[in-house]
């Protein structure tokens, strides 16, 4: 078999290959916004695609392939010192988040408290409508109060819980004061 067809094949794998090489070209070209470790991924990247299209054009036209072995030695190269890099900034950005002891409080997580009033008030509208339901169906009670009730109650719940995420996600005494009040306040 010619070197031809090998080559052929290389080079369609090595079109392919843009869903890995395409965004590493965005990130080279981002710069300075990208981490470097992630810009030395790129950098192994394009060289490891660059080396399989070199290998193609070579298998076509005959030439050897020392070059695209020195070209995959680069690529293991750059890749193993992005994936130093990657786990020095990885101690760098714990040793930086250990610094601001920035760890949420889940003792006032507002997410528990919305959960919980959500179970409650949903739990009580529908056992409002059940009971209501077997009134009706005893013929004590008209059809309005069966359907109005657990809807106003769940109507409540999800204002109330709406509004402990609000008041929770400003993290400001007196928000819901100047909600009742429009707004106005001190300086208006």
């Amino acid at each position: 078999m010619s070197a031809v067809v090998p080559g052929l094949a290389l080079g369609a794998l090595t079109a392919s290959g843009c869903v890995w090489y395409v965004p590493a070209l965005v990130d080279l070209r981002a710069g300075a916004d990208r981490p470097v470790s992630r810009r030395l991924a790129a950098l192994a990247c394009l060289s490891g695609w660059g080396t399989a299209g070199l290998a193609a054009a070579l298998l076509l036209t005959g030439a050897p392939l020392a070059v695209a072995g020195a070209g995959m030695l680069a690529c293991v190269a750059l890749r193993l010192a992005a994936w130093v890099r990657a786990r020095g900034e990885t101690r760098e950005d714990a040793a930086c988040w250990a610094a601001l002891d920035a760890r949420p409080d889940v003792r006032h997580a507002p997410h528990r408290v919305v959960d919980a009033i959500i179970a409650v008030g949903l739990t009580l509208a529908t056992a409002t409508g059940t009971a209501l339901t077997w009134v009706h169906a005893r013929g004590a009670l008209g059809a309005a109060p069966v359907v109005a009730a657990p809807v106003a109650l769940a109507a409540c719940t999800l204002a109330l819980a709406a509004a402990v995420v609000t008041v929770r996600g400003r993290g400001a005494e007196g928000v819901l004061w100047l909600r009742w009040t429009g707004g106005g306040g001190e300086g208006g």
